[in-house]
């Protein structure tokens, strides 16, 4: 028997930091794309409701929402690194579909991610510091 119970329990059984890597890719790219749909509804706000495109800015320059900037740009950030991961492993060397392979590639595309995310973070969290 399949179905959508059936997946979600395949999504919440751990199976190793490959099951991680690929949980967080899909995570990071449903929250890109959801940010996506965002941005393009409320730049549409423009020409369709200036009233609502100012209002949109103003609720996106309080706290909550710059603390979800912080998450979105490490999601963008993971989501790259991980997909170019995915392309090398793929195109270039399937042979290191292994799993202790992945399992040290997955900790390095964390802490990659990090690392380029970090300094990033930090002027974010700054600007959140001095403008509240």
């Amino acid at each position: 028997m399949s179905g959508p119970s059936t997946a979600f329990k395949g999504y919440i059984k751990y199976r190793g930091y490959g099951h991680v890597a690929f949980l967080l890719h899909r995570l990071t790219g449903l929250g890109t794309l959801l940010f996506l749909l965002i941005h393009i509804i409320d730049t549409s706000f423009v020409y369709f409701w200036p009233e609502g495109y100012m209002h949109a800015i103003a609720l996106y320059r309080s706290t909550p929402f710059m603390i979800g900037e912080i998450f979105l740009v490490f999601s963008v950030i993971y989501h790259g690194v991980n997909g170019l991961r995915i392309i090398y492993f793929d195109m270039f060397r399937p042979d290191l579909w292994e799993r202790e392979t992945g399992k040290r590639s997955v900790i390095w595309t964390l802490i990659i991610s990090i690392v380029l995310w970090l300094p990033a973070a930090l002027i974010m969290v700054r600007n959140i510091l001095v403008h509240h």
